[in-house]
């Protein structure tokens, strides 16, 4: 009979390099034998380094982790999970919560280790639920401008007539007022419809020009008072879409920034930044990309209400008098016809709106 080989062959860790999760593969005393590139990234340290280190000196506490591998290598258990805090490079770098899970692998003297942001879990759940509910009110507002459309035309129509035939000049001024606001309500059923019945104008697309037309837009309307700043990576490639439809995006974030940076933009001290970066093995809407756009509209306003933080991006919800609350709808779907999603982080004194768009 042959003896066992001292060295057994272990599996080419490459495709755990494909994984948006970090994994570690550790010797049962805590060594690192092998790290995937989530790990590398998150942890700010070279995978050549981590290789030569335990993997204990990852997390602010690592006593759970040394009694879950003891268990595991010994067999007692198969595999164990808990939270913990991982600690990031440089020193001083936020601490990063993590879901921990320690897994048993066919050789006694190997354990899988993987660990899962939880703010990243939370935020594709929060994904997964927007975009779900997106498409739900979409079919929902979709259906009800058609239902609207044909009644409020009889109604413009029938009000036309009418006004031909009364002479008084105080019934003349209600007729008048009944195709106002039907026009009115006409428009806004347009734009609940447009997203859905134009089509998708697909060309190459520089995110740049993109954002200099917007920034143009928005300077024409606001020339003092606000700053318009530029902090592009001029390396990111250009992508197939609909130049159109992403300047209306971009413009209506915008013009959501400038309401609310009204005081600001008063006092002169409003500050809008446009700022592009490409993000590396980024997962969203349920998919990971190998590279994607990431266009940061951020505004120095108050922030958004507390209230409507969870609903922004719901047709009709607005946090102005006034407002249509549709901006953001409408934003929030040309960017996803691009695949992409739109994520928003706000607090007084500095709101973000992220678009993600996957690049080839």
């Amino acid at each position: 009979m042959t003896a066992p080989s001292p060295n057994p062959p272990y599996p080419a860790f490459e495709p755990f390099d494909q994984l948006a999760t970090m994994v570690a593969l550790a010797s049962p005393d805590g060594r690192c034998l092998q790290a995937n590139s989530a790990l590398e990234n998150l942890v700010g340290v070279s995978r050549r380094a981590l290789k030569r280190g335990s993997i204990f000196s990852w997390l602010t506490d690592p006593t759970q982790l040394r009694e879950t591998l003891w268990l595991v290598a010994r067999n007692q258990v198969a595999t164990s999970r808990f939270d913990a805090y991982m600690r990031r490079m440089p020193v001083g770098s936020a601490e990063l919560p993590v879901h921990v899970i320690v897994s048993q692998t066919e050789w006694p003297d190997r354990v899988l280790v993987e660990m899962i942001e939880i703010e990243q879990q939370i935020r594709l759940d929060r994904e997964e639920r927007t975009h779900g509910l997106a498409q739900a009110n979409k079919e929902l507002v979709r259906n009800l401008a058609h239902e609207i459309k044909n009644p409020l035309g009889g109604i413009r129509g029938a009000a036309q007539l009418l006004s031909m035939e009364v002479t008084s000049r105080e019934l003349t001024e209600y007729t008048r007022i009944i195709i106002q606001e039907a026009d009115r309500l006409q428009a806004l059923v347009d734009r609940l419809l447009a997203p859905h019945r134009r089509p998708h104008v697909v060309a190459d697309v520089n995110i740049h020009e993109v954002c200099e037309r917007v920034r143009s837009l928005v300077l024409a309307e606001f020339p003092r008072g606000l700053e318009v700043a530029r902090d592009y990576d001029t390396s990111i490639p250009e992508f197939r879409g609909d130049r159109e439809q992403l300047i209306q995006a971009v413009l209506n974030i915008a013009h959501n920034a400038t309401h609310a940076l009204a005081e600001r933009i008063a006092a002169g001290d409003a500050v809008l930044v446009l700022r592009s970066r490409v993000a590396r093995q980024a997962t969203f809407g349920r998919q990971r990309f190998r590279l994607a756009l990431e266009l940061h509209i951020e505004d120095n306003g108050p922030g958004v209400p507390e209230d409507i933080r969870d609903r922004i991006f719901h047709p009709l919800v607005s946090g102005r008098e006034g407002g249509s609350g549709l901006g953001l709808t409408l934003a929030q779907t040309f960017v996803q016809q691009h695949q992409g999603t739109i994520e928003c982080e706000s607090v007084p004194g500095r709101t973000v709106f992220k678009i993600l768009i996957p690049l080839p």
